[in-house]
């Protein structure tokens, strides 16, 4: 029996796929999975227990990457097709059951629409697979001791960027014992970290450090993590961090983070418009303490 998922080229796009992706795994556990996604969300899947094939694929000019991903799975047949993308491919399969989950139709949370169309109410929430080996490297990394306070301040436009300045004043007022502080490979990445490194020094930089299942395990390792809308946003409240999300031009009614203790701040203003830097710091502090069960700041 084999099921295929195409699923995002987004990192925070594959992770709020994976609870579906979970559901019809645990449901259908003798399966052979194949999962088709973009390069950046492929370490998402690394760990996914019954993987049988990671297909990687990629925009290509005229639509060719969906020709190029037909001509890679048309020989099987499948038992399931999930297309997280809305795509006309799995028509072009042969399939027992085919679900086309497309984007917009339903108002609401990303998660939940994809649960929805995939008949899962309620929808289950993202999660994150990880192996023996991610979690040793993270118990190695970030090593038993005083609580974690995880910072994600990177994301992949400069519109969900709260000012660096604005995240060392947070962590400086919040006086975790340790910090640790996320982001992707490349240069862009470490260019943006690069100030609130600066202004934390002792931090733990885990930038471009890890794969997608240690950061993961990372995650897991921490007490709170705050950080911008972005795909380390999504994988910690999928570790069961507790996660809050800082939200400006990009919408907190669809994308805010699904987890078991999880919650979002918005800049003031119209949503999808409001400028990060408008968010202020006490907000934010405010925001900490009602989702750790703390008293408000005055």
């Amino acid at each position: 029996m084999r099921i295929l998922f195409i699923t995002s080229s987004r990192l925070g796009d594959a992770v709020i796929s994976s609870g579906v992706i979970e559901r019809i795994r645990l449901a259908h556990p003798a399966a052979q999975l194949t999962v088709a996604c973009g390069a950046a969300a492929a370490g998402v899947f690394a760990r996914l227990p019954g993987l049988e094939r990671l297909i990687v694929f990629e925009k290509q000019r005229l639509d060719g990457h969906w020709l190029s991903l037909w001509s890679r799975v048309v020989r099987d047949r499948w038992y399931i097709v999930v297309d997280f993308r809305g795509s006309a491919l799995a028509y072009g399969l042969w399939a027992g059951q085919r679900v086309i989950v497309r984007g917009g139709r339903r108002p609401g949370r990303r998660y939940a629409q994809i649960g929805a169309a995939c008949g899962f109410e309620p929808p289950p929430l993202p999660v994150v697979w990880t192996a023996p080996a991610d979690r040793t490297r993270a118990e190695m990394l970030i090593p038993p001791g005083a609580p974690v306070l995880a910072l994600g301040p990177t994301a992949n436009w400069a519109g969900k960027i709260w000012p660096a300045e604005h995240f060392i004043a947070l962590a400086r007022r919040l006086d975790f014992a340790r910090i640790a502080v996320f982001g992707g490979p490349g240069p862009a990445e470490r260019a943006a970290v690069a100030p609130v490194l600066a202004g934390l020094p002792g931090a733990i930089d885990l930038v471009g450090a890890v794969s997608v299942a240690e950061a993961a395990a990372c995650l897991a390792r921490c007490a709170l993590f705050i950080g911008n809308d972005s795909g380390l946003m999504h994988l910690a409240a999928a570790a069961h961090v507790p996660t809050l999300g800082l939200f400006g031009r990009s919408r907190a009614s669809e994308y805010a983070p699904a987890g078991v203790q999880a919650a979002f701040v918005a800049a003031p203003g119209i949503e999808g418009e409001a400028a990060m830097e408008h968010l202020a710091v006490d907000a934010v502090h405010k925001a900490v303490a009602a989702l750790m069960g703390e008293p408000v700041p005055a």
